[in-house]
């Protein structure tokens, strides 16, 4: 893969909590450099990136629900309408766990939907956060038929927040179980280039990580 092509498959991202502004402007600036798919960024920050990358091919990505996937439906619904309205043009949304773990699958299914209707209708694309390091493989795959079901645009990995990130074996799995317009995420402990591509050979359209420009680079 070339560097611009496996460049266009990355979402360049600071999620820290403490991350400063100047942190993010140095962000953005690698982004264009680099021409990465998007920056993924706390909501706080979706209006600077914005304004950084207005007109460019790099697009601003933020988090929903955000990292423990608790918030309500009407929250998460409320959140993704202030962000898209921000500047948001990609939305990754993390799903109601407890719920799942509840088996309170209608639940999770409507959250997703709802979250995923509202960023539709304004062209925004939605990203479905399930942290596969809690899950079985049943939930796995239960979560990938709600993600298809909800007609997201991407089942991803996990926050980079919890216990595990990205593994090939879930990448796979999960590419198994999608619908067709569904694409996969992986995200978390990507951090060089021979693991990007082997998430992309496992079925991964976009990766997720703060080493964007030493994946490309090297």
């Amino acid at each position: 893969m070339n560097p611009f092509d496996l460049a266009r498959t990355i979402d360049h991202t600071i999620l820290k909590p403490d991350a400063p502004s100047a942190a993010i402007d140095i962000l953005c600036a690698e982004a264009l450099q680099m021409h990465f798919a998007s920056v993924c960024v706390l909501p706080w920050f979706v209006e600077r990136c914005a304004e950084t990358l207005a007109g460019s091919d790099v697009a601003v990505c933020t988090v929903v629900g955000f990292p423990l996937g608790g918030t309500t439906t009407t929250a998460k619904v409320a959140e993704t309408t202030d962000v898209i309205k921000r500047g948001a043009t990609e939305v990754d949304m993390v799903i109601n766990l407890a719920a799942l773990k509840s088996e309170q699958y209608g639940t999770v299914l409507d959250d997703i939907r709802a979250v995923t209707d509202v960023a539709h209708a304004h062209s925004a694309l939605v990203k479905v956060i399930i942290e596969t390091c809690l899950l079985t493989d049943d939930e796995k795959r239960r979560c990938a038929s709600m993600v298809t079901q909800a007609g997201a645009d991407f089942i991803k990995t996990s926050t980079g927040f919890s216990t595990g990130g990205a593994t090939i074996a879930d990448v796979e799995l999960l590419r198994h179980h999608v619908g067709p317009h569904v694409r996969v995420k992986a995200s978390g402990g990507v951090r060089d280039r021979q693991t990007a591509l082997n998430m992309i050979q496992a079925g991964a359209q976009r990766i997720g990580t703060s080493s964007g420009v030493v994946i490309v680079s090297k």
